[in-house]
């Protein structure tokens, strides 16, 4: 018997809940459902400003999802050296940036079809 997955609104909750307790910052959300052959179905984008804090966000949100929702992610990438840090939960995709990496990348202009939500932060 499979496991059932959280529901993804459940999931980007604690995810920019975890994002939140750490102050990772210019939070934003692109919706990938009405675009055609993506891997997933949302893109959580935030941004830290060391290497240290990347890894500081990154662990908040492992935390955050696993004590609400009991999911880990399927896989995690980048954590070496911090600057661009890939968090796979299947239908939601984090992305967690040093700053002048995620501004290199531009992920929010390749993926530009995509709707998109900013995250007001109390930062």
């Amino acid at each position: 018997m499979q496991k059932k997955q959280a529901e993804p609104d459940q999931l980007i909750t604690q995810i920019i809940r975890g994002i939140e307790e750490v102050k990772g910052q210019d939070i934003e959300i692109l919706d990938l459902r009405d675009i055609e052959n993506t891997v997933c179905d949302y893109f959580i984008i935030c941004n830290g400003t060391s290497n240290t804090q990347v890894n500081a966000i990154v662990n908040s949100i492992q935390k955050s999802v696993s004590k609400a929702l009991k999911e880990k992610p399927w896989h995690v990438e980048g954590s070496d050296n911090a600057e661009w840090i890939l968090m796979d939960y299947v239908h939601v995709v984090v992305h967690v940036f040093q700053k002048h990496i995620r501004e290199f990348y531009d992920i929010e202009g390749l993926w530009g079809d995509a709707k998109s939500v900013k995250i007001e932060t109390t930062n």
